[in-house]
């Protein structure tokens, strides 16, 4: 950890799209995610049972809409990206680190720092 409070985590070029990558920030394993040129930080451990949540896939939200009774649900999905746990589907709004069911149930979230092409997490002291 260097002085100015910023965690390395490794080259942006050693970011793949979709790759994630733990470290410890003051204690905390906190999962850093690249999803298409956006870095995202979250502590990695799932509100619902302690999961891995950062070890998840990204995938966009599945949206419905209910259009009346007696006819299916009209399912798309949106542009929004979430990051599900893998231990039971929990996922989280990639943004905002909200929960998808229930906006007050919140990850945790970190600042990302890219210089001269590496990723660092703030610690935020």
């Amino acid at each position: 950890m260097s002085e100015d409070g910023l965690v390395e985590v490794k080259a942006v070029e050693s970011f793949a799209d979709g790759d994630h990558e733990l470290v410890d920030v003051r204690g905390v394993e906190v999962g850093v995610v690249r999803d298409e040129d956006e870095f995202y930080a979250f502590r990695n451990t799932c509100p619902h049972d302690g999961g891995p949540v950062c070890t998840g896939p990204v995938s966009r939200k599945l949206v419905g809409e209910f259009v009346g009774p007696g006819e299916r649900v009209e399912r798309s999905f949106s542009d929004e990206k979430i990051i599900s746990c893998p231990w039971h589907g929990w996922s989280f709004d990639l943004e905002t680190g909200e929960n998808v069911a229930d906006e007050n149930i919140v990850l945790p979230s970190y600042d990302v720092v890219v210089e001269n092409g590496i990723v660092y997490v703030d610690d935020g002291r």
